[in-house]
């Protein structure tokens, strides 16, 4: 743990600011950031970190990923506090200072680290605990053996038959081959200690945002609002404005528009306003996407409200988009939970891991949401450094610990741990520079096999020390007695050495795990049919607008027949696709009780729509409330079943798909 403490504080101290921005009756002056004391009024400018902790004299966004590993940026009102590391994401902003730096939150970070080194305990190697034995009673073997006989030859031939091979080659053999074992399925383990510290762990810690979850912002929904633009046409416009912007919800957004494979246009004119938004114009189209309170204005509309209500529900984020000073719609954003990590857990408890808890510094309904879904034994929320800290010290007393983190705000976490592992299949970063182990696929579901590799390398290294040393007591007993001569002990030490070896290599063997790997057959049929299944996400959204919008005051069923046209022509030819092609793949890959599973739940999307049918022929003339009551309720049960449906899938068979 020292060599990786030692990178973290590095990374630590290198992304702290060396000056500040300083407000005085002569203008801004540049100080060093040692210089600067408590009440000190002081600027941060766009894109700078915030040099030490203070309260905010006027409303900013903020970057605060590196201290609390979530993605999203933060909007703090005035008079509310501001920790150090974190960076202005909006435009410049003063804070008056409430710490010097030496007792500001970055500097706290660093002396957790120092801490975490400190007192994480040592780990003792495989050859050395054999060694420890092993020359002592070689020693004292050979001595006795010359004491008891006066023969001296026979003290020889005991030092001779005593080989040291297994411990020095054959167990290194074992752990290197691992280490290659799973460098082939893109897990780089940095060294022989850190894989046999992943191979002894049995508490897994995970930080939320990048490991759980996907670590940056999805669209989930595009709302329209009512007898507007379509809601295709509201995202077209709206990433065709966001081409241009900087900001790190902008390429999700450009990113889902050329996903669903929309036209997208250069914009022109366009002016950003920092903190609140984005303008300009999209064939020949003002656009503006940003805050509501930017785009849509004040007072809210009702559809508005519905949208606010539905982002609170489902922990997103909501970005507005207005047409020609129309509000247009709104753009939903989650932090989606990837699709692998429910599989990757219980891989996991089958490897060993008797303990999976998730912290993070997160809400603790947006923790407990996610932990319910990936199947986590305990949650524990808004957790700072060193909180974290604390935690990893307490499961530790208990168990060898694994913590999965990002290596900046979870440094002290990752030095306090058994070992530390950063997913960093996106490039670079901190974490990768940090950890012990490297995840570099995006594919969680590779630590199981990686902690699967780990402990088979140690069972067969201390198989291949067992049997050598064993073998090598036999025949310093036989060579103490006078059955062994030095010469054929010679011979014999080197055969005792190539069968230790020979037992060390069956590491590199391949071996059972638990990744699924598919054949390129069904690698480009799951490609196929996952963009078929991404098309129909519109058309499940459709399902929840359209519920959303019925009103038994003004009952219109038009809507619902337009979707129901949309369900024939375009959900069901592809749920029965999927039955007809994708069942027999997953039946293939992960056994027939998850092809059944989702073979019944095509059966109930078909019966739903059947009845959705039904209800919709039955009415006559206008709706009666009693008919929009038992409408809204058929839609909402039938977008449940396809959000569910939609996660089964992804997590079943999409996961599996090599990206």
């Amino acid at each position: 743990a020292a060599a990786r403490a030692r990178r973290e504080l590095s990374l630590l101290v290198q992304r702290a600011p060396r000056t500040a921005r300083r407000l005085d009756p002569s203008g801004v002056q540049t100080i060093d950031v040692d210089a600067v004391v408590p009440g000190d009024h002081l600027l941060v400018a766009s894109g700078e970190v915030v040099p030490v902790d203070g309260r905010l004299l006027e409303p900013g966004v903020f970057d605060e990923s590196a201290l609390t590993g979530e993605p999203l940026p933060v909007e703090r009102p005035v008079g509310d506090k501001l920790r150090s590391g974190v960076v202005n994401a909006g435009s410049p902003v003063r804070i008056v200072a409430t710490a010097d730096a030496g007792g500001s939150t970055n500097a706290a970070l660093v002396a957790l680290v120092e801490q975490a080194q400190a007192s994480s305990a040592p780990f003792v190697r495989i050859a050395d605990r054999f060694a420890l034995a092993f020359v002592p009673l070689t020693l004292v073997l050979a001595g006795a053996a010359w004491a008891f006989t006066d023969d001296p030859v026979r003290a020889v031939a005991v030092l001779v038959v005593a080989t040291p091979c297994p411990l020095l080659l054959a167990a290194p053999i074992a752990i290197m081959s691992g280490i290659s074992r799973a460098a082939r399925l893109g897990v780089i383990v940095k060294g022989g200690q850190a894989l046999e510290q992943l191979g002894t762990g049995r508490v897994m810690l995970f930080d939320k945002t990048g490991t759980l979850t996907e670590g940056r912002p999805t669209v989930s929904s595009v709302l329209a609002a009512p007898g507007g633009l379509p809601p295709e046409e509201v995202l077209r416009l709206a990433a065709s404005l966001d081409q241009v912007s900087p900001h790190v919800l902008a390429s999700s957004i450009v990113t889902a528009a050329s996903t669903r494979g929309l036209a997208l246009e250069l914009p022109t004119g366009v002016n950003e306003v920092h903190g609140v938004g984005l303008e300009g114009r999209v064939d020949g189209r003002l656009v503006r996407v940003g805050r509501a309170s930017w785009t849509v204005g004040e007072p809210a509309p009702a559809w508005v409200e519905r949208v606010r209500r539905r982002a609170a529900l489902d922990d997103a984020l909501s970005v507005y988009v207005a047409v020609d000073g129309v509000g247009a719609g709104a753009i939903l954003l989650e932090d989606r939970i990837r699709p692998d990590a429910p599989r990757m857990v219980r891989a996991l408890r089958e490897v060993g891991i008797e303990r999976i808890v998730l912290v993070t510094g997160d809400r603790a309904d947006a923790g407990h949401s996610v932990g319910r879904v990936v199947g986590v034994d305990e949650v524990i929320a808004d957790c700072k450094p060193e909180d974290k800290l604390e935690i990893i010290t307490a499961e530790s007393r208990t168990a060898p610990t694994i913590m999965v983190g990002d290596g900046v705000n979870d440094a002290p976490a990752l030095a306090a741990a058994g070992v530390g592992v950063a997913i960093a299949a996106r490039g670079a970063t901190a974490s990768s520079e940090a950890a012990d182990v490297v995840l570099t696929v995006d594919r969680v579901d590779a630590l199981a096999d990686a902690v699967l590799i780990a402990r088979r390398s140690k069972r067969i290294a201390f198989q291949s020390v067992g049997v050598g040393m064993g073998l090598s007591l036999v025949a310093m007993a036989a060579a103490a007695l006078g059955y062994l001569p030095p010469a054929a002990g010679a011979v014999l030490q080197e055969v005792i050495d190539l069968i230790a070896i020979g037992i060390a290599l069956r590491a590199i063997l391949p071996s059972q795990l638990h990744t699924v790997t598919l054949s390129p057959e069904d690698v480009e049929l799951s490609r196929r049919l996952r963009d078929e299944h991404d098309d129909t996400r519109a058309v499940v959204e459709q399902i929840r607008q359209t519920a959303d919008a019925l009103s038994s005051q003004r009952p219109d069923m038009a809507p619902t027949r337009q979707l129901l046209v949309r369900l024939d022509e375009e959900l069901l030819p592809h749920e029965r696709e999927d039955e007809r092609l994708l069942v027999p793949l997953i039946a293939r890959t992960l056994g027939d009780g998850d092809a059944t599973a989702v073979s019944r739940v095509h059966a109930e999307i078909e019966r739903k729509v059947m009845r959705l049918h039904r209800l919709v022929d039955g009415v006559e003339g206008d709706a009666t409330p009693e008919d929009v009551v038992e409408l809204r309720r058929m839609l909402y049960g039938l977008y449940a079943v396809l959000r569910l449906h939609n996660d089964q899938e992804e997590e079943g068979a999409f996961s599996l798909v090599p990206e």
